[in-house]
């Protein structure tokens, strides 16, 4: 039996689309695997709706797209330690990850995607942004992409101040996070290794100076470059429903969970997949 067309529609003119006629819960076979990834390529965050996914199911889905890998500073869920549980509680103030970034950039090698499955979602807000890197390198002008070209950046763990996680939810069990800070030092412009296309790789969660540069002499250009990346142009908004799924590109993309529903709760699920170390 056929199985139903997967179909993609556009939800903003800089990035993103929704994926309808697939239910993830499944075994997804070659081609449907192939068209999903062809439309990440091209649209660098899909999103799905009503995918009530078990655990299992959750990380079978990962497991077609990539290695699911270990988050350095939280602890998984029971039995899947690949899982972590992104969570915000009604008495609490500050949310995860709640400023714009890529995934972990300040490990020598990233993660290439990232995915985030609703579990309990709060009565309004908690929305999540999205903004193209592609775009944003793009949009620079000539003369600042060749001096950006030849720089190095360094990023670090410290500088989104990990301490804020709460601690009945940091790793505890010493292997990945037996270190208060991570450092790595990437190309400001990354090349993609599957789509050949430059993404400019600084954020304001991790990014600390430019190779060689003190952070004073750093600072003017990566304010600017910070701005810049996620000007309005460059970014879409997903509106989160229980059982919704998003899966964005940790290489050519940065995301931004808004922080507007205090008094509520929010609970996701995070999976994480492997990367390379960027070029």
């Amino acid at each position: 039996m056929s199985k139903t067309k997967i179909e993609f529609r556009r939800v903003a003119g800089a990035l993103g689309a929704e994926a309808s006629g697939i239910d993830l819960a499944g075994a997804l076979d070659d081609d449907q695997v192939a068209a999903l990834r062809r439309a990440w390529h091209a649209h660098l965050v899909l999103f799905f709706r009503d995918q009530d996914l078990t655990p299992e199911q959750y990380m079978g889905f990962a497991q077609r797209l990539g290695r699911p890998v270990e988050y350095p500073f939280v602890k998984g869920i029971a039995g899947f330690p690949e899982i972590i549980e992104v969570k915000k509680l009604p008495h609490e103030t500050v949310n995860f990850g709640g400023i714009w970034h890529t995934d972990t950039a300040y490990l020598d090698e990233p993660p290439m995607a990232s995915m985030l499955l609703a579990r309990e979602i709060p009565p309004f807000g908690g929305d999540t942004l999205f903004a193209n890197m592609y775009l944003a390198y793009e949009t620079l002008s000539e003369g600042l992409r060749r001096v950006l070209d030849g720089l190095h950046a360094v990023n670090s763990s410290a500088k989104a101040d990990v301490s804020r996680t709460r601690e009945d939810r940091i790793r505890s069990d010493g292997r990945s996070a037996d270190r208060d800070e991570f450092v790595a030092e990437h190309p400001v412009v990354r090349t993609h290794p599957e789509t050949g296309r430059r993404a400019l790789y600084v954020n304001v969660a991790h990014t600390v100076r430019f190779a060689g540069m003190t952070e004073a002499e750093s600072a003017p250009l990566l304010r600017y470059l910070f701005e810049h990346q996620v000007r309005a142009e460059h970014t879409c908004r997903f509106v989160w429903q229980p059982g919704s799924i998003a899966l964005w590109d940790n290489r050519c993309t940065q995301h931004n969970p808004v922080n507007d529903y205090h008094g509520h709760r929010r609970v996701m699920h995070r999976i994480t997949l492997a990367g390379d170390r960027p070029r």
